[in-house]
């Protein structure tokens, strides 16, 4: 068991790699070595996971997720693939922790009374200012 993050632990045969060549900074490196990380984790056959965690990454990782229900992480920032297979199974910990986090519900308030009070009068204000900028016409006999 592989803990990705707080409380969350995952076997290793549901994790698996591919390396293959990055893009970016690195010189002559860049067209040698494949540094580039794809982390591939196979959610559908998790075992660690309860169905209903199962269907709460499957809704917010929908977009990285495939039809098999493998969830895939790239990762290239660095140049080496020890640091790139460490950053995609960070990302990935940290894709887990969040779509995993229940959402908080908004409690309803009312807007206070003062505040509506300072709002309407805030609208008078300006509507006189916009009222006082107003050319009168000659026999025009406001007030």
């Amino acid at each position: 068991m592989i803990e990705i993050a707080d409380n969350i632990f995952v076997s290793e045969e549901s994790i698996s790699f591919k390396f293959s060549r990055s893009g970016g900074p690195g010189g002559q490196n860049v067209n040698k070595v494949n540094t580039k990380a794809t982390l591939f984790f196979d959610l559908a056959n998790e075992t660690a996971l309860s169905d209903e965690q199962k269907k709460k990454i499957f809704k917010k990782l929908a977009t990285r997720t495939d039809k098999n229900g493998v969830v895939r992480v790239i990762s290239q920032k660095h140049r080496t693939q020890k640091a790139n297979r460490a950053t995609a199974f960070e990302r990935l910990g940290e894709l887990l922790t969040a779509a995993l986090k229940t959402k908080t519900v908004r409690k309803k308030t009312r807007v206070p009374y003062a505040a509506r009070q300072k709002r309407l009068e805030v609208k008078k204000q300006r509507g006189l200012l916009k009222k006082q900028r107003k050319k009168i016409a000659p026999g025009d006999s406001e007030g």
